[in-house]
């Protein structure tokens, strides 16, 4: 037998004399027997209740400290107090009983310790993983719209800086190309956007290649011309940053001993020309005569669209304007207009363009130089050796089975009524254009340009010249 007040347990076998029996009696206590009548089902049940109310207060009294280590000896002990007070009644019989009761005590304190997790770790990382998100996001539609402002930048001329300029091209690493007019390096403007930067020669002391090219596409936005992106000038050191075009010239396809293009794309590539210079004529608030299209100032971007390039020769005129001074006379050898040497062809005007072109659609047809040194005598002129083949063609001299391809002869048709001597019989660009959308058949063979007779056919000597000249009055 046992005998507990408060905290103190009295046991039989222990002696106290008669003051603490009278200040057990004044106080009170409480007497427990020790229950051993293991076949009993309520025994079983009250021993149960009581250890599980014992494991209950004892944790409610440890969670209420304020000291984390009291916190978390509840939490991880509150079944080992429960095992102990089972075991203090000496109830082996109750094990699986027990088992089963620290089971589920141990289901609630994993739920309960989730949710402590949950609101010190869970829910701040939780937020934290949203915030991040939701940066994530803003920083994706930030760098999008950063992005295309650069590339709206770009759009538009803008004045560089030489040290940008030095930057841009990585210092000069990547040559493009050289000529007389200076050197093309590659470069990269932010945004990912490819450039072609070209410097031009310190040589060109008043800068009026310069600014015939600034003052005349620098506003101009077509698919078929080159766009100027920007430009620099600071004392003798001048550049022109142009979009890049990566399929490089049309003269390193048309002139190959492979035939690059077939007929269809041909076709196109000459159409696009076509309109673009039909633009600079009647397109823009001024005229823009270009005076040097040529195969060379063709460039082709990624999916081979066709781009005029090279203004340097180009002038800016009111587009009443009909006919310019002779001082405006330039060009290159073998595509310059009769008229731009001797005004007794005719007077300089955008028919000038129409005459190059023509030029340039001969070559685009044959595959080969309108001049060549190293053809046959009879071909050494080619634009005299197609328009001859053309009418025996039409009064059947050859058949048409051994005659050229549609396309080919489509295009060396209008190339013809290009070429005329006189600047007047030759069509305007936007004719040409009609002409090159329109099909073979309601074309008609053009007069014989002043020149295609085997006497008038150049001398094989005399070909070779500057590939580009400046005549003046």
């Amino acid at each position: 037998m046992s005998y507990r007040s408060d905290s103190i347990t009295v046991h039989g076998n222990v002696g106290y004399d008669y003051e603490d029996v009278v200040k057990f009696m004044r106080k009170g206590f409480a007497v427990r027997f020790p229950i051993y009548a293991h076949d009993s089902t309520w025994t079983y049940s009250w021993i149960i209740n009581r250890c599980l109310n014992d494991s209950v207060s004892n944790f409610h009294e440890q969670m209420s400290s304020s000291s984390i280590q009291n916190q978390t000896s509840a939490i991880l002990g509150v079944d080992i107090h429960f095992l102990r007070c089972i075991n203090y009644h000496y109830q082996t019989k109750l094990f699986w009983a027990a088992v089963v009761t620290v089971s589920a005590i141990s289901i609630v304190k994993f739920i309960i310790v989730f949710a402590i997790l949950s609101r010190l770790v869970f829910a701040p990382l939780s937020v934290l993983t949203f915030l991040a998100y939701k940066y994530w996001k803003t920083k994706i539609a930030v760098d999008t719209v950063e992005k295309f402002l650069q590339m709206q930048l770009a759009l538009g001329p803008t004045r560089y800086a030489y040290t940008d300029i030095t930057a841009i091209t990585s210092h000069f690493r990547d040559k493009l190309g050289q000529g007389g007019y200076g050197t093309v390096y590659k470069g990269v403007l932010p945004g990912d956007v490819h450039v072609a930067i070209k410097m031009l020669v310190s040589s060109m002391s008043d800068g009026e290649e310069f600014i015939s090219e600034v003052s005349s596409i620098g506003s101009i936005h077509h698919v078929n011309v080159v766009r100027l992106v920007g430009f620099c000038s600071e004392e003798m050191r001048r550049a022109l940053v142009y979009e890049y075009m990566p399929n490089g010239s049309l003269e390193k396809y048309i002139f190959s001993s492979d035939k690059s293009f077939s007929w269809d794309k041909l076709n196109e590539i000459a159409v696009g020309i076509a309109r673009g210079i039909n633009y600079l004529h009647r397109g823009c608030d001024m005229q823009i005569l270009h005076f040097d299209i040529k195969p060379h100032n063709i460039l082709l971007d990624s999916d081979f669209t066709p781009k005029i390039a090279d203004f340097g020769l180009a002038k800016l005129y009111p587009r009443d304007n009909s006919f310019l001074p002779v001082s405006a006379a330039r060009g290159t050898v073998g595509y310059i207009a009769p008229e731009m040497i001797s005004r007794s062809f005719g007077a300089i005007s955008s028919k000038s363009d129409v005459y190059s072109f023509g030029m340039l659609l001969l070559e685009m047809a044959g595959g080969r130089r309108n001049a060549d040194p190293q053809a046959p005598r009879s071909q050494t002129y080619y634009p005299a050796w197609v328009y001859n083949q053309l009418s025996r063609q039409e009064v059947g001299e050859i058949s048409e089975a051994r005659g050229i391809h549609e396309v080919e002869k489509k295009l060396c048709i209008v190339a013809l009524w290009c070429i005329q001597m006189m600047s007047h019989d030759r069509p305007s660009m936007s004719e040409v254009l009609d002409m090159l959308e329109a099909g073979v058949d309601g074309l008609e063979i053009p007069p014989e340009p002043f020149f295609c007779g085997d006497e008038y056919a150049p001398d094989a000597n005399s070909l070779h010249l500057p590939e580009s000249t400046t005549f003046s009055e």
